[in-house]
C-alpha cells in the first residue's frame, strides 16, 4: 500500500508539482553555454548577483548587486547569516515553534538560543512582550521566519512594525528566514521586512527552493540591508570570508538565475499556492471536526499545525506517540510537535495530491475515533478511499519505524527520524 506521507517540507516529493517549462529552459540553455563549468567568485557571478537585486528590491528597501550574497541554499544562508553576526557564547532568539535548523547551526557554533513565542489563538504571531523579555546584553540577533514553517503564518505590516520596534529599541539586528516570499494566499500580502525600517540592520535569507520548486537545486542568497553603517565593511567581508570555505555555490544554476527570475510566469506561482490554499481548507474543515483536534487555518507557506488535547484521548501520551502510532496503524506520516519544541501539536504538510490530503485526513479521523475516549460519527462525506485491511497492513520498508514479528503483528515503534 502506498504510505500517505506528509510530513517532509519538500515541495517536490509526491512528484505532481514540477518546475515549470521556463526555469527548465533557463537552466538546459546556462547548461549548453558552457560557460559555467568552473568556479565562479566566492559570492557569486556578478550577474547572477544582479539579477537577485532586481528581482528583490523594493522601493522602501533597494538591494545593489554587492547587497546580495549566493549561498548554497536558504539553510546555508542561514548558517552564514547567524556565523557573521553572532560570537561563540552570544545568543540568538528564535521563535518557538519554529524551523530546527536554527537550534542546530547556533549549537554547532557554539552560539546559544533563547526561545520566543509565537500564538496560536492570534495565528502564531510573535508575543512581543516574551520577545522583548529574551532580549539581553549578549544577545547577536533575532531571527523572524515569515511566511512560517512550521505554522503557515503570514504577518501583517502592522505586527511586522510592532517587532521591528523592539529590535530598535534593544539595538539588536534581525535574520530574516523569508525562503517562503511570496508564498501566500490570494488574500493574503507578503511584506518584506526589510522594506519597513530604517533603523534596523537586518540579513534577509532567500533562495529559489520552494517558490520555485526546486529544493534540491540549492540556491539561496543573504540580502545585506544594512541602517546606519550598523554592519559596516565587517559584515560584508565576513560574508565573502565565510563563503569562501565552500568555493561557492551551484554555477549551472547560478548562470540559468536571470532567465529563472524574469521568465517565470506568475500563473506558475498562482496555480501552487491555489493548490496548497485549497488542501488548508479541506484540512480545516475535516479535522475540526475531530474532537481534541484544533488545526490552525495557515495564511500561506505549505503547512498547517494541528493541536491534540491528549486527555481527549485514551492510550497516546503525548504528539510523538500519536505520530508514531498513527504511521504504524494508518500509514500517515506527519511530524510531532516535539520536533519544533512544540508539544502536543503535529504539523501537515500541504503540497501533496489533494486526492492524499483527502485520505491523509480520512485515515487520521479513524485514528482518533480508535482512541477517542467519547464516541463521535465521521462526517459521511469523508469516507476512507482504500479498505481498512488494506490501512492496517503498512509495507515494513516504506514505514522504518514500525517491526514487525514472526506472527506479523506491529510491535512497538521506534521514533521517527526527522
Amino acid at each position: 500500500m502506498l504510505v500517505t506521507k506528509t510530513e517532509p517540507g519538500d515541495p517536490t516529493v509526491a512528484g505532481h508539482l514540477k518546475p515549470c517549462e521556463a526555469i527548465l529552459n533557463s537552466v538546459e540553455k546556462s547548461l549548453q553555454s558552457f560557460k559555467y563549468n568552473g568556479y565562479a567568485p566566492s559570492t557569486g557571478h556578478l550577474e547572477a548577483r544582479e539579477a537577485v537585486a532586481r528581482y528583490s528590491t523594493r522601493p522602501e528597501a533597494t538591494i545593489e548587486a554587492k547587497d546580495v550574497v549566493l549561498t548554497s541554499g536558504c539553510s546555508h544562508a542561514l548558517e552564514l547569516a547567524i556565523s557573521v553576526l553572532a560570537n561563540p557564547g552570544q545568543t540568538i532568539l528564535v521563535p518557538r515553534p519554529g524551523f530546527p535548523l536554527y537550534k542546530t547551526l547556533a549549537e554547532s557554533l557554539g552560539i546559544n538560543i533563547k526561545y520566543y513565542s509565537l500564538l496560536p489563538e492570534k495565528s502564531w504571531e510573535v508575543d512581543l512582550a516574551d520577545l522583548e523579555h529574551q532580549i539581553s546584553e549578549d544577545t547577536a540577533a533575532i531571527v523572524v521566519n515569515n511566511p512560517s514553517n512550521p505554522c503557515g503564518s503570514v504577518y501583517s505590516r502592522r505586527h511586522l512594525q510592532s517587532i521591528l520596534e523592539v529590535a530598535a529599541r534593544n539595538y539588536v539586528p534581525i535574520i530574516a528566514d523569508e525562503i517562503y516570499e511570496q508564498f501566500v494566499f490570494s488574500e493574503e500580502e507578503f511584506y518584506p521586512i526589510a522594506s519597513l525600517s530604517l533603523s534596523v540592520p537586518i540579513l534577509t535569507c532567500s533562495g529559489l527552493t520552494k517558490r520555485f520548486l526546486v529544493p534540491g537545486w540549492r540556491m539561496g542568497w543573504i540580502l545585506i540591508h544594512d541602517r546606519n553603517e550598523v554592519f559596516g565593511s565587517s559584515v560584508r567581508n565576513g560574508l565573502q570570508s565565510l563563503c569562501q570555505r565552500i568555493m561557492g555555490t551551484n554555477t549551472i544554476i547560478q548562470g540559468a538565475l536571470p532567465n529563472i527570475l524574469k521568465d517565470t510566469p506568475q500563473n506558475f506561482f498562482n496555480d501552487i499556492i491555489m493548490s496548497v490554499k485549497v488542501n488548508a481548507s479541506i484540512a480545516f474543515s475535516v479535522l475540526s471536526e475531530i474532537p481534541g483536534l484544533t488545526p490552525v487555518m495557515p495564511s500561506g507557506a505549505m503547512y498547517m499545525m494541528v493541536g491534540i488535547d491528549i486527555n481527549t484521548f485514551s492510550g497516546l501520551r503525548n504528539d510523538t506517540d500519536f505520530v508514531e502510532k498513527l504511521v504504524c496503524e494508518q500509514s500517515v506520516m506527519c511530524l510531532p510537535g516535539a520536533c519544533f519544541d512544540y508539544p502536543n501539536y503535529v504539523r501537515l504538510v500541504l503540497t501533496v495530491p489533494e486526492s492524499d490530503l483527502r485520505e491523509a485526513c480520512n485515515r487520521i479521523a479513524e485514528f482518533c475515533k480508535k482512541y477517542s475516549k467519547f464516541s463521535f460519527s465521521l462526517n459521511p462525506n469523508y469516507k476512507p478511499l482504500h479498505s481498512r485491511s488494506n490501512i492496517l497492513a503498512p509495507i515494513e520498508e516504506d514505514l522504518p519505524c514500525c517491526e514487525n514479528n514472526n506472527n506479523g503483528v506491529m510491535e512497538s515503534p521506534q521514533p521517527i527520524r526527522v
